[in-house]
């Protein structure tokens, strides 16, 4: 098993099946790859995404993750997609070269949480819901307004992910099977 980072988007889904997100990401399974290749797929093309095996993560839950460069823009549905497969979705993206960082939840359809943020030009692209914990310790303010300064990093997005579900720098060791890829189109 090993861990990907920036420069990349990805999806955690609570859960166990790798085929039903393949499935509602609506990918084309191209069957099962090795770790080191499938996270090369996923960083140096723009048409195929891995999908992880359940991992153990936040909250004592399997998580299958979905990680690939055609899910940067303009990103999954993570409501429609929660909705489709019953459970919890979460979306997060980092490119250092813009200073993009976003991520998502939804649970059984319904948004609890957004925020997006180009650093390029210190823009908050997307602001919904009230921050938890580790977006607060990542430096958010409460709530939006005029006054707020917003200043997030590539390593707030991972500290938000491993808060919420697995943080995909920290996967080492023996992998639990294999990744799946998909193909987009």
């Amino acid at each position: 098993m090993a861990g990907f980072g920036g420069k990349q988007a990805w999806i955690a889904v609570a859960g166990r099946d790798q085929g039903a997100v393949l499935t509602a990401l609506g990918l084309r399974d191209l069957g099962p790859v090795r770790w080191r290749d499938g996270l090369d797929l996923a960083h140096l093309t723009g048409d195929r995404v891995v999908v992880t095996p359940p991992l153990p993560g936040a909250r004592d839950t399997l998580w299958v993750l979905a990680a690939g460069h055609w899910l940067i823009s303009p990103g999954p549905d993570v409501v429609a997609l929660s909705a489709e497969l019953g459970t919890e979705v979460q979306y997060f993206a980092t490119h250092r070269v813009t200073e993009l960082h976003r991520w998502q939840r939804a649970v059984e359809g319904d948004l609890v949480r957004a925020f997006g943020y180009v650093g390029q030009t210190g823009e908050v692209t997307s602001w919904f819901g009230e921050p938890g914990p580790a977006e607060r310790e990542a430096g958010l303010p409460g709530t939006l307004d005029d006054e707020s300064t917003v200043l997030v990093a590539e390593r707030d997005v991972f500290r938000v992910a491993g808060a919420w579900s697995i943080d995909p720098t920290t996967l080492t060791g023996p992998a639990p099977g294999p990744l799946r890829v998909g193909a987009a189109g």
